[in-house]
């Protein structure tokens, strides 16, 4: 779905912003990398407990990954 997408893009856009490649992500958030690669090409949702987590990693608010 396109919503997916578009949180997937944020997360690699921000991900990338940072110099973090996904399994370093991937090792902040407690999930393998292939999970963060799905998320980001919007293969799957990320559950809300994730999008914490990422946001969190990340240094974002949680609300710049589902909305621009």
């Amino acid at each position: 779905m396109r919503i997916r997408r578009e949180v997937g893009d944020r997360i690699r856009r921000m991900r990338r912003d940072r110099h973090l490649s996904q399994e370093k992500l991937a090792e902040m958030t407690g999930v393998d990398r292939q999970t963060i690669g799905f998320y980001e090409l919007g293969r799957t949702s990320p559950t809300l407990d994730q999008l914490v987590a990422i946001s969190r990693a990340l240094g974002v608010p949680l609300v710049n990954l589902l909305w621009s």
